[in-house]
């Protein structure tokens, strides 16, 4: 596996595992945030009523359960003392009647609901909450008689003494919380229910209670991966550079050896007597060992050249031109340098703009332009040279026929030592420094460079400057 890939898989496995790590810390924090929740209100509610029965002595039920037992006197009175035989069908219709009326009955006169309210308000707690009234278990009472109306099956289980089962913890929040159990035995009942009240938005306010954790879960989390991601990029990208030097050094190694082996075969050629005696053949041999040893000290200029660009800024000693004729002249230049290897378009519509510029810095950076086109052709070249200007900037655009640049390629062409990787049909090695130069030339007079490439349809390199 490789080193990178290594560095992703690892980064990866890690963030995924502290996000577990956070989603388990959060789900804990949550169902502790709902248990607090439910015995905050539980515990004012028991407040509540208490300070209710010292004022008022009621729990807030009183008129209910006196209607109710009235009620409960009538039920006797008209439908069971009255001699008449109660059938299975009328004696359930009865027993239906009566539980629905009791549970109207405590629903509409209870007066407990509304004092939770404003007690919970008083508090600076939410008040904005819904009751309900379970009934477990309802009988109705006369002289030693009684009828058992209902009995919930979990109020059986209880006095059967049987556990009750509860289900598996989970994380799912009950809105219902169970504020009391009342008893009530009057003359003509007996009653057990439930007073629960429900916070149907109580979800959104234990997330509320957990704000500052989720913010401070997704800020951890977000650092790590900003953290992994800037390791990750700058990792890939000292191996980039790694790269990039490593195929420099090679390029330079070959680009040194081909004038030193052409010296070294030079030498040992003037050693032979046969030579040494033939005029014209020392001559040839002294023109050799002279061109290779210039090509030589231009490459060993150059790399002076790259680690004084490194240091300093450009010194650029401007003057002030007729960019149309310059390009003209640098155009004709090539042409002939080059013994007239591509065919040349020129347009130029620049209305006689002068401009401040290094002849020499803006002139290498056209020669490296075109000679790039010419290198980078697999057929015979042909380039267009087109200018044009606006208001504050003029623009150089030069376009091949080449081979083209790779989208991915091209986000890399101007770095210094870069050379595009796919295929080698250059016609001579380079240092994959022109380009380089090209973006420090155009950027040190104000200006940029920007590249637009298909592969198998060329490139059209342009350069932008102020004037």
């Amino acid at each position: 596996m490789k080193k990178k890939d290594y560095v992703l898989i690892s980064g990866i496995i890690s963030i995924i595992v502290l996000v577990m790590v956070q989603f388990f810390i959060i789900k804990d924090i949550w169902k502790e945030k709902d248990v607090m929740f439910d015995l905050k209100y539980k515990t004012l509610s028991r407040e509540a009523m208490d300070q209710l029965r010292r004022a008022s002595h009621t729990d807030g039920f009183d008129n209910a359960l006196d209607l109710i037992d009235k009620y409960a006197q009538d039920v006797w009175s008209k439908e069971i003392n009255n001699g008449k035989t109660l059938n299975d069908s009328d004696l359930a219709s009865l027993k239906k009647e009566v539980f629905e009326g009791v549970t109207k009955i405590l629903n509409e006169l209870q007066g407990l609901s509304t004092y939770l309210s404003d007690y919970f308000k008083k508090q600076g707690f939410e008040s904005d909450f819904k009751y309900k009234i379970e009934i477990n278990s309802l009988q109705l009472l006369d002289f030693g008689s009684k009828l058992d109306i209902y009995s919930s099956p979990d109020f059986v289980k209880m006095k059967q003494g049987v556990e009750k089962i509860s289900p598996p913890h989970v994380a799912k929040i009950k809105p219902r919380i169970l504020v009391n159990n009342f008893f009530r035995e009057r003359n003509y009942y007996s009653l057990n229910f439930d007073y629960y009240i429900d916070f149907s938005h109580k979800q959104a306010l234990v997330l509320r209670s957990m704000t500052v954790y989720l913010l401070l879960s997704a800020f951890s989390i977000i650092v790590v991966v900003i953290i992994f991601l800037v390791t990750y990029r700058n990792l890939m990208e000292e191996k980039r550079l790694s790269n990039l030097k490593t195929d420099f050094i090679n390029n330079m190694t070959h680009e040194l050896k081909t004038p030193l082996s052409t010296i070294t075969v030079a030498g040992k050629t003037l050693e032979i007597e046969r030579i040494r005696t033939d005029s014209d053949k020392v001559l040839e041999t002294a023109k050799l060992i002279g061109k290779q040893s210039v090509h030589l000290n231009q490459l060993i200029n150059l790399i002076l050249e790259i680690s004084m660009w490194e240091r300093t800024q450009f010194q650029l000693e401007k003057k002030t031109v007729e960019i149309e004729d310059l390009l003209k002249d640098i155009v004709e230049s090539f042409k002939t340098g080059c013994g007239n290897c591509a065919g040349i378009e020129q347009k130029y519509d620049l209305q006689g703009l002068r401009a401040d510029i290094d002849l020499v810095y803006f002139t290498t950076m056209i020669n490296n332009l075109l000679t790039n086109a010419v290198k980078y052709s697999d057929k015979e070249p042909k380039i267009n040279v087109e200018a044009s200007r606006d208001r504050e900037f003029f623009s150089i655009s030069i376009t091949d026929n080449g081979v083209g640049i790779e989208k991915s390629e091209q986000k890399h062409i101007f770095d210094k030592f870069y050379r595009v990787s796919q295929g080698n049909i250059h016609k001579t090695k380079g240092l994959g420094l022109g380009l380089y130069y090209v973006k420090r030339i155009a950027e040190s007079h104000g200006g940029d460079v920007t590249v637009s490439s298909k592969p198998g349809k060329g490139s059209i390199f342009t350069i932008t400057m102020p004037y």
